[in-house]
């Protein structure tokens, strides 16, 4: 990859308030950081986490307008993460206490993929046949608004037909389907690899929205996320979901999280178009979009899922809200459709939030998760700004 401050920044990255985090490997650990123009300014003095910046109700304001610390060309930040430098500064996911949530089968035409993968068991042999005999009854169906009466209407003919499905009940039903995704501080940023487990034949990227929620279930920004998925081990069984979800390099977050302000709100990220382009060292080219006018639950639907009465996250939580994305486009054999080679180049972007951009490898290829909450706290103490 060569990325550069030009080809991961938003659009309009002048007037954004952009949080990003930096590994400093002289304190060993990250800093919390705003992108001013071509470099990143250290913020830690002022909020020791992203989580802590979060809590603060002048966040955007101290983004714009603190003096700040050390500061670190963004281009070269990108050069040594892009390198696996780890021995020189390099960018991370921006998030780090919060919790890891994503929410699946959120949009109508990745809820089919998901009913496909079940009927054939995760073997992508059978995936072509399957789609054509399953769209004509399922198709329309999964259009009806989730919860609605129509849907119970759905439900019971579909029932009776044989067809109901798990990924039916939460694509259409009142409840929809949050799991966490990844362990607190696993995320990797734009520029790291992404991994798939080497046992996989079938997978897929999942360019999605992901919202930046506090302690008390404010959304605070937004930013863009992988939800790598492994489509064979899914398909095989829902309760494989965490074997198909989190695993070393799953979740990639970024490449900045952009807080709310009068330039950029949530009715802005309903609205977003995400953009995913897939090159193989093959020459392969795969190109898929994403759109949230598109998404069958409202995401403040979806954050109220996650937070409330009957659920606190006191450190905040990360939640993906889904994608419309399921590439059918064959690449390996025909009816097969598309599965990642390592060394693919996987770029996810929207203008208002800029580009997540990864190589695929494996997931026990992929660099160890070893930097952990002990870790740290021993980091953070030490330089004093706990």
């Amino acid at each position: 990859m060569n990325l550069t401050a030009a080809s991961v920044l938003p659009d309009d990255a002048a007037s954004a308030a952009l949080v990003a985090r930096v590994h400093e490997p002289e304190w060993d650990g990250p800093c919390v950081a705003t992108v001013r123009g071509g470099r990143v300014v250290d913020l830690t003095a002022y909020a020791p986490t992203v989580s802590d910046l979060l809590e603060r109700e002048d966040a955007e304001q101290l983004v714009r307008d603190a003096e700040g610390g050390r500061s670190w060309p963004l281009d070269a930040l990108l050069a040594a993460t892009a390198a696996g430098r780890r021995d020189l500064p390099h960018l991370l996911a921006p998030v780090d206490l919060q919790v890891i949530k994503a929410a699946g089968v959120t949009f109508a035409d990745s809820l089919m993929e998901r009913v496909i993968e079940e009927r054939t068991g995760g073997d992508p042999s059978l995936a072509a046949r399957t789609r054509e005999r399953l769209t004509a009854s399922v198709g329309t169906v999964a259009r009806v608004r989730p919860g609605s009466p129509e849907a119970v209407k759905a439900k019971e003919i579909l029932q009776a037909e044989g067809l109901w499905s798990q990924y039916l009940e939460v694509g259409i039903g009142p409840d929809p389907e949050v799991f966490t995704k990844a362990p607190v501080l696993s995320a990797v940023g734009t520029g790291a690899p992404v991994g798939i487990l080497a046992s996989s034949v079938w997978n897929n990227p999942e360019p999605e929205a992901v919202l930046a929620v506090d302690s008390r279930g404010r959304v605070r920004g937004a930013l863009l996320g992988n939800d790598v998925n492994l489509r064979d081990v899914e398909g095989r069984s829902a309760l494989l979901l965490p074997r198909a979800k989190d695993n070393n390099g799953s979740c990639a977050l970024g490449p900045f999280l952009r807080l709310f302000d009068d330039t950029f709100r949530l009715d802005d990220v309903r609205e977003l178009d995400i953009a995913l382009d897939v090159t193989g060292t093959d020459g392969f080219v795969l190109r898929g979009s994403s759109s949230m006018r598109r998404i069958s639950r409202d995401v403040l639907d979806l954050v109220a899922s996650v937070h409330g009465d009957h659920h606190q996250h006191p450190d905040g939580f990360v939640l993906f809200t889904g994608t419309l994305f399921a590439p059918t486009q064959d690449r390996d054999a025909p009816g097969e459709g598309f599965t990642h080679h390592e060394g693919d180049v996987v770029r996810i972007s929207s203008p208002r939030l800029g580009a997540l951009v990864n190589t695929v490898t494996t997931s026990e290829a992929a660099p160890p998760w070893e930097y952990g909450l002990r870790r740290l706290l021993r980091s953070l103490a030490g330089r004093g700004v706990l």
